[in-house]
């Protein structure tokens, strides 16, 4: 006795090709999404670092101005007679004119900041600016340090003999002098990371 044939046809198996896949994760309409938040936030945190960067170096070179400016004032002025006289002195000269030269340059570079924060514009070029401060700021810091170190020891051996308003005056320049060459060092310290974190180095 045969067995009935079963009268609905028999579906052909679907290959694996075949079969449907889910579509990938954020494969919806491109319009849709919401775009990247990693790339501005990267983008903002570098505006942000850059600006604490340039008031960095705005607050440090207006230091040293002051400094600067203080050390040169009391040593000029350090004129009381007789051998009480700077100028009488190549150690105290050399502060004065090393004072002089530090003023120029913190005020010149006070003034461009100033001027660019006004503006909106930078003077020169970016890596024309980069090098000018690096190389400005250490120079400009050796000269403080060295012409501060050069009067050292001749104000303490006349200390050691009379301790009067000229020794006095000296060591207030003196030390006007190793505070402008702190704030210059830790300026040019910024200037060396912003120099070597450029893009054209």
């Amino acid at each position: 006795m045969s067995k009935p044939e079963d009268p609905s046809p028999e579906k052909p198996a679907e290959s694996p090709r075949s079969a449907k896949l889910p579509p990938p994760p954020g494969a919806g309409d491109a319009e849709s999404q919401a775009p990247p938040a990693v790339g501005v936030t990267g983008v903002l945190r570098r505006w942000r670092r850059d600006d604490l960067l340039k008031k960095g170096s705005i607050a440090l070179r207006g230091l040293g101005l002051l400094f600067s400016l203080l050390a040169f004032i009391i040593m000029a002025s350090n004129k009381h007679g007789d051998w009480k006289d700077f100028d009488k002195y190549e150690e105290y000269r050399y502060v004065l004119a090393i004072a002089i030269l530090s003023t120029l340059y913190t005020g010149g570079q006070v003034l461009r900041h100033v001027h660019e924060l006004s503006t909106g514009r930078e003077s020169f070029s970016r890596r024309n600016l980069a090098l000018v401060d690096f190389f400005g700021d250490q120079v400009c810091a050796y000269l403080l340090l060295s012409a501060a170190s050069s009067a050292v020891p001749i104000t303490n051996r006349m200390r050691e003999g009379s301790d009067n308003i000229f020794t006095d005056t000296s060591a207030s320049a003196i030390s006007m002098q190793f505070l402008a060459f702190i704030a210059l060092a830790l300026s040019a310290a910024l200037s060396g990371y912003k120099l070597s974190n450029r893009s054209y180095i």
